[in-house]
Parts: C-alpha cells; structure tokens; sequence
C-alpha cells in the first residue's frame, strides 16, 4: 500500500508540473488623468518663492517620488494668464511647464506634445509666484500620451522603452489614440498617462483602463 501511494504521489507531480502555469496578469493597464502643472528648477524655486523655499507636499502621486505641492503660480503667454497652476515636486534640473491645447489657446502661445524632459525647441512662458517672477527661455509643452512601465512589464505586453503604440479604450465614447510612447524603467509603475482634454473626448477616468494595441 505505501508503493501504491508514493507511485501516486509521483504521478500526480508529475502531471501538476507538466500543466501550464496559469497566467494571472492583466493586459489592462490603469489610467492617470493630468492637468496642467509646473515643475520648478531650484533657482526659478527661490526666485518666485524666496530663497531657500521648500515645497509643501499634499499628496504622492502614482509615479515613485513624485507629488503634488500645496502651492502654485500663475503662468502668462502674450493674450492671457492661468491663475492657480499646481506645482510638483521634487524639484528638476530645468523647469518645465505643461499645458492644455486650450490654454495655449487662451494665453496665446504655442506648444507642441513633448515627453517629459524633451525641451530642446520648445518656447518659454512667464510663470509668477509670490515673491517674484520668471521668464523661461524654454520649456512649455503639451504632454505627449504616455504609459509608464517597468522592464518586467514591458516583457509582459511585448514593448520597449521609447517604442510607440496605440491604445484603446472601450465604452460608448471609446476609442483609439495613437502615438503613444512607451517609458521603462526601474523608477516606474505601472500607468498611462493622458491629459484632461484626451479624457474628456471619450469619458475616461482615474477608474478607467486601457489596452495597448502594437
């Protein structure tokens, strides 16, 4: 009887590892809804704030590091200015300021979708604080769609960093966008980034998900 049940035992190894692992990940991806927003070098910091300021955080965001801060400024462009515009921390090496298609509109300036960081061409904006103000020379732009991921889970959906895709959202706006970068790395989690008016156009929340089409 002890043969039988270890012969048993074996077998029933045997076939659990030869059956295929199930797979519990998803191919949705969660959604981050941004506004416009700042985020300041430290001299353009001190310059509208005073020297030395720190930032107030309120809130962490989604991605590792980052947050929303309890102040803000005002931007200006040739027609018009934007009262109350949120700055995130912490502070970057330049700063950098991103709007809305519509406020370019209203302020009277011009900017085209940029990742994060990419500057180089893009115009100024003056930005006003408490204690002073700051005419950038560069650094205004509308966000390019974007979908934060680690390597791992770039592994997962079959992408790679700087590859750009398309996405789809379903529902009775649903849709697709193109021209959707993908950035992995080790500092990222797990999110797509759109702006207010990209979720406005097909009623897309902070609860909405997105699958990527390659």
């Amino acid at each position: 009887m002890d043969n039988c049940e270890a012969l048993l035992k074996l077998l029933l190894e045997a076939v659990q590892s030869a059956a295929p692992a199930e797979k519990h990940e998803s191919n949705e991806i969660p959604v981050g809804i941004s506004n416009r927003h700042v985020h300041l070098s430290q001299a353009d910091l001190d310059t509208l704030f005073g020297e030395g300021y720190q930032m107030t955080k309120i809130k962490d965001l989604s991605q590792p590091g980052q947050y929303a801060c309890k102040e803000t400024v005002t931007i200006c462009g040739p027609k018009g200015a934007i009262e109350k515009v949120r700055i995130l921390g912490p502070v970057r090496s330049k700063t950098q300021v991103e709007v809305l298609t519509g406020d370019c509109i209203k302020m009277g300036t011009k900017a085209v979708a940029k990742l994060s960081g990419d500057l180089v061409g893009t115009p100024g904006i003056t930005i006003i604080g408490p204690r002073g103000s700051v005419q950038t020379k560069e650094g205004l732009i509308v966000a390019q769609r974007h979908i934060h991921m680690t390597p791992q889970d770039a592994q997962h959906f079959g992408v790679h960093d700087g590859q750009i895709v398309c996405i789809q959202f379903e529902g009775p706006r649903g849709g697709v966008y193109s021209n959707v970068a993908i950035r992995a790395n080790d500092a990222s989690a797990l999110e797509c980034h759109i702006d207010t008016e990209e979720g406005n156009a097909m009623s897309i929340n902070s609860t909405s998900k997105i699958t990527i089409i390659k």
